[in-house]
């Protein structure tokens, strides 16, 4: 999310996350302030950002919580939940990926987000191959991203794993990078109710 009144239309959707990209290399990099919404949880995102520069940026926009996309190790997610904030961090999934590589986390982050690995830390608008979270050996909650669209949403929201409690609806929902079309966040929030209804 980047503009005012983007923003402000997202936020009076039922969502509970709206994430802010502090990624200087991201075509959604947030450069000047923007004011946030009290109705939703507000992210600050960030790709292998110094734990100074974080703060400051939690100090000057109000956040409580953060999202570390990059190479982050464990101690930084463990100094900025010792610093009072909420953190999620997030692996780039392959065929290859080995989950024992999310150890040393488990205890030093709230959520993690699996995402399609790529070069650029995200918004690829791929996804990655699902199949690989039936092999995911751990009870962290974990939110799902990469390529999420109306075409696959569905599919998503049936994936039948208790740890999974939330799907990042990103670059498949844009006009351009940063700007959210709310007609296709409308209609991708309503098959998720949906499911979850006719799930139960």
């Amino acid at each position: 999310m980047k503009y005012p009144e983007n923003i402000e239309a997202v936020a009076a959707l039922p969502v509970d996350y709206m994430g802010f990209i502090f990624y200087p290399k991201s075509s959604r990099y947030v450069e000047q302030p923007v004011p946030l919404s009290p109705s939703v949880q507000n992210v600050g995102v960030f790709v292998n950002e110094q734990t100074e520069t974080i703060l400051q940026k939690v100090k000057e926009f109000g956040f409580d919580t953060v999202q570390l996309h990059g190479n982050e190790p464990a101690n930084t997610c463990q100094y900025l939940r010792d610093s009072g904030l909420y953190v999620f961090k997030a692996f780039g999934i392959d065929d290859e990926f080995d989950w024992t590589t999310l150890e040393e986390y488990l205890d030093r982050t709230d959520v993690l987000l699996f995402d399609t690995k790529s070069p650029q830390h995200g918004g690829t608008g791929q996804a990655f191959n699902w199949e690989k979270l039936k092999e995911y050996p751990y009870d962290k909650s974990y939110f799902l991203s990469g390529g999420l669209s109306l075409e696959n949403i569905a599919q998503a929201t049936r994936f039948e794993d208790e740890r999974m409690i939330g799907l990042d609806l990103n670059s498949k929902f844009e006009i351009e990078p940063g700007l959210k079309d709310i007609n296709l966040l409308t209609q991708a929030l309503k098959i998720i109710k949906n499911e979850q209804i006719s799930g139960k």
